[in-house]
């Protein structure tokens, strides 16, 4: 690009920049020297890496969606909790927006993730103990009491039952009295993931694409700010990939998304902004930087080039990121605040809309109120203190940084490559389904965490107190405990209310979301009408499992 067109780029943004609000805060270095909102290369300098590049808030947005980066707003504090039940994960939110906090983030116990109630047999041991114990919309009352969802954003981390789940977030907005059109969030929903890494499906694919596309669809109708699908990298990184596979198979699985939407006759720039993402900010720190760079501008060239996106919103790859939990120990765990604030600045450094960063003590157990505290503290550090909101993309430019996000888009590009042969029919979907039932995915997810195990065993790798440094002072931690009193509490309660609703009621809406089920309408009234009769979630799920059938991944060796 020559400096003429540069400087025309820079008149863009500054125009972009004037007309942006902007908060109110000391935008100067520590030692008070004043700092520009965004560099680029001198006037007068050709740099061919520009058309690349660009400037913050234009296309191809590799410094970010916004003119302002985070002068214009911060990225938002997303704490990742829940665990026992709803009164005591109630507790922990109300601490995390006390704390600075500016949105909630529902973990699920196991049992709700797989779509069974606290009293199923095959949830004994389980209950609360990942997460918090979600039966009925009536736990949805619980966990959000006090907390007014018209005005705070609230992410939930579920994706199997993502719907049923999401009608009794409904039920409870509904029941404080909430203007349900004007709720803002995100609902994970994302089953390809779960298919490539996570394994938390109830259904095969085809039923489950079907709740989604109705999701789609009702949320685009009816509930605009609200985001249906994050599209998930995190537990593909948490499985062994590299930064590059996790890029590629996420963006994959939402060009996945985005012809689904198509399919459903949707307008994609109505849509597309409903789509957001989720990832793993891991231990590399210029290659995590990179990572986030290179996915904005890859999601944006595809989205108008290839689906005919025409607006910015409906180019703008949104992500939230968590710190890698993966990269915890149970060695000398005091050193994981070190690992977390690293990771959370390369997110930060990246671009990212929200954080979630981990606790000290998670790979041991759910974190205490006390490193819970030094997680969310962490972010206030890095947003208050480091000067890292001043400028927009700090490191853009970088000879290095610039050749890593150049090279992880060209190794994204060739895993899109390789899905696309893998369909029979061109698109994107029917790559990531072959992928799956063929064991694709999974085989390269493993190829790249043998390799890394295989370095760390040899030392070519380092992990400090594992298999370097390991000798330390430190004693055993505090640990949170959830006990079994938590189960046989939650069971208690969820048969005095199923002893006190309408049985009849609550066999009406079962019935008609299985006839719903059977024909081609949308399955979320239906449901929603269960929810509001009170139905459980393992009840939900279990009529359609009848109907549908229960997915097992064919055996591989």
């Amino acid at each position: 690009m020559d400096a003429e067109q540069i400087e025309a780029g820079r008149s863009r943004w500054q125009a972009r920049y004037d007309a942006s609000r902007r908060r109110e805060a000391d935008f100067t270095t520590l030692s008070g020297s004043v700092v520009e909102p965004v560099y680029g290369p001198p006037q007068g300098y050709d740099d061919p890496r520009m058309e690349r590049i660009g400037w913050p808030g234009e296309f191809p947005f590799t410094r970010g969606l916004y003119a302002t980066g985070y002068r214009g707003r911060t990225w938002t504090i997303r704490q990742f909790a829940g665990f026992g039940n709803a009164e005591d994960t109630n507790a922990r939110y109300k601490m995390i927006l006390n704390g600075g906090g500016g949105g909630l983030s529902v973990a699920f116990d196991m049992p709700t993730l797989m779509g069974r109630d606290s009293d199923d047999p095959k949830s004994l041991g389980e209950v609360g103990h990942c997460g918090v114990a979600i039966d009925s919309a009536t736990d949805m009352d619980r966990l959000f009491k006090d907390i007014p969802l018209q005005d705070v954003t609230t992410s939930m981390t579920i994706s199997g039952p993502a719907v049923p789940a999401f009608v009794m977030y409904l039920v409870a907005a509904e029941r404080q009295g909430a203007d349900i059109t004007k709720l803002n969030g995100t609902l994970q929903t994302d089953i390809f993931k779960e298919y490539i890494a996570q394994k938390e499906w109830l259904f095969p694919p085809e039923p489950h694409l079907r709740l989604i596309g109705d999701l789609m669809e009702y949320c685009a109708a009816n509930i605009p700010a609200y985001k249906p699908l994050s599209v998930s990298g995190y537990h593909i990184r948490e499985a062994g990939s590299t930064a590059a596979q996790e890029l590629a198979y996420t963006l994959a699985d939402g060009f996945g998304y985005v012809e689904l939407g198509l399919s459903r006759g949707l307008d994609v720039d109505v849509f597309a902004p409903g789509l957001s993402f989720f990832f793993d900010s891991h231990l590399d720190f210029f290659e995590e930087i990179a990572k986030f760079r290179a996915g904005r501008r890859i999601w944006a060239r595809w989205l108008r080039d290839v689906y005919g996106a025409k607006t910015d919103k409906a180019q703008w790859l949104r992500f939230h990121t968590q710190t890698a939990g993966v990269s915890l120990t149970a060695q000398q765990p005091h050193l994981n605040v070190v690992r977390t604030a690293v990771e959370a600045l390369a997110a930060i450094l990246g671009g990212t809309n929200s954080l979630h960063t981990n606790a000290l003590d998670e790979t041991l157990a759910l974190p205490t109120e006390e490193s819970a505290e030094i997680a969310l503290r962490t972010q206030s550090v890095l947003m208050e203190e480091i000067g890292v909101t001043n400028v927009a993309d700090p490191l853009g430019g970088s000879w290095y940084v610039e050749a890593l996000t150049d090279q992880i888009e060209a190794e994204a590009e060739a895993i899109f490559a390789r899905i696309k042969e893998m369909s029979p029919d061109g698109t994107m979907t029917a790559g990531i389904l072959h992928g799956i039932e063929e064991g694709w995915f999974m085989a390269e997810i493993a190829d790249a965490a043998f390799e890394y195990q295989q370095k760390l065993e040899k030392g070519e790798k380092k992990i400090v107190g594992v298999n370097t440094l390991t000798d330390t002072v430190s004693g055993e931690l505090e640990i949170l405990r959830v006990s079994h009193e938590v189960e046989v509490e939650q069971c208690r309660v969820l048969a005095a209310r199923k002893a006190q609703r309408d049985e009849d009621r609550v066999r009406r809406t079962l019935t008609a979301l299985v006839d719903a089920a059977r024909g081609t309408g949308s399955l979320i009234e239906p449901m929603l009408e269960a929810a509001r009769a009170e139905a459980t979630m393992g009840e939900i799920c279990d009529v359609l499992r009848i109907e549908w059938g229960e997915y097992r991944e064919p055996a591989r060796f």
